[in-house]
């Protein structure tokens, strides 16, 4: 395999908010649009062996404003399930619980058909992502295989690539828009790129233009 590329979706509503989202299926905002045009020249040159993506619509366009090419839609990249957390900001939660961190706590119930994931559950879902990519690679040889989905998932599987537990994708900070890369050196896993964007004022230009 190449590298393992980690994009983010794009600025939605909730995103600039800062309201937890999962299931909710928003749309990109016009910010959102731009950031996603904006990875065509980060991703310009890879050698993409094979796209995937995860099942909300932000993530699918962003994928394709990014460029990739039919992308596999992949349910095991959706986002954490917050329960009844969902469309609430950490500073709304902190009023009734100021001790409250996700990567330890997890989140309340909510409903039967999102009831929350646990990070030990996020985990075995993010490792269940790496052992299909680690078999595509069969397939793909050298070429770069692309994951486009959501913050906190995307953390939680750089902290398993790596080895590490689950609760330590909180040291991993992904913007909306960003692009990362995950790799190795001498035959151990490794960031390569992490956080990756063009400045503001170029990735507005890219978007114009790509109209």
């Amino acid at each position: 395999m190449g590298e393992l590329i980690l994009v983010r979706h794009g600025e939605t509503e909730w995103s600039r908010s800062g309201q937890h989202t999962s299931y909710t299926d928003l749309p990109l905002t016009d910010i959102g649009e731009r950031q996603a045009r904006a990875l065509v020249p980060l991703l310009a040159g890879r050698n993409i062996a094979l796209a995937l993506v995860s099942p909300y619509v932000r993530a699918r366009r962003t994928a394709e404003l990014a460029g990739l090419t039919a992308p596999r839609v992949t349910p095991e990249l959706r986002e954490w399930d917050y329960g009844g957390y969902e469309g609430v900001t950490t500073v709304e939660i902190h009023r009734t619980r100021p001790l409250w961190n996700l990567w330890t706590d997890g989140v309340d119930p909510g409903t039967d058909a999102h009831p929350g994931e646990s990070p030990h559950e996020v985990g075995a879902r993010a490792d269940l992502v790496l052992a299909g990519v680690r078999s595509a690679t069969e397939r793909t040889g050298d070429g770069d295989i692309v994951l486009v989905a959501h913050s906190h998932f995307l953390r939680v599987l750089i902290a398993r690539y790596l080895g590490l537990t689950p609760a330590e994708g909180r040291l991993f900070q992904l913007a909306t828009g960003a692009l990362s890369r995950l790799g190795t050196e001498h035959g151990q896993p490794v960031v390569t790129a992490l956080n990756l964007a063009l400045p503001e004022g170029l990735s507005a230009a890219v978007g114009s233009e790509a109209r």
